[in-house]
């Protein structure tokens, strides 16, 4: 887990050309530079953060300072909410009752046709993608 204090990190597979295209431009364009970390799980101390190998090749996850974890459409949006100003309303709505079983639902089709997405690669493949939170 992070320890308190210590910087988010918003968790990718780095072995995927979508979601690593999708996380460097949450990198450049969403987060604020400095108080987010955006990293592939491949890179990471998993136990450290608190996450496995499977969760991480599942689904997109957020750690928070404090070490709570969210992962699929809630960490996404959970990034947007710490990250610039003009992201946080967006991040707000995707986890908003009534609409955050829409958003969970769209990240789940996503997640799980990631490979055939603009960029997208057979190494981006996951067979059994999370389900809908």
């Amino acid at each position: 887990m992070n320890p308190p204090g210590s910087r988010p990190v918003l968790v990718f597979d780095g072995d995927c050309a979508f979601c690593t295209t999708s996380a460097r431009f949450a990198e450049r364009w969403v987060v604020r530079s400095g108080s987010v970390c955006v990293a592939p799980w491949q890179q990471l101390d998993l136990d450290k953060v608190g996450l496995s190998p499977d969760q991480c090749m599942t689904a997109v996850q957020w750690v928070g300072q404090g070490g709570q974890t969210v992962q699929g459409h809630a960490a996404i949006a959970a990034a947007m909410r710490a990250g610039r100003p003009v992201w946080r309303p967006l991040g707000a709505l995707l986890v908003a009752p009534g609409v955050s079983w829409l958003t969970a639902k769209v990240y789940a089709w996503v997640a799980a046709h990631r490979y055939q997405m603009p960029g997208g690669t057979a190494a981006c493949h996951v067979k059994d993608p999370a389900p809908p939170m």
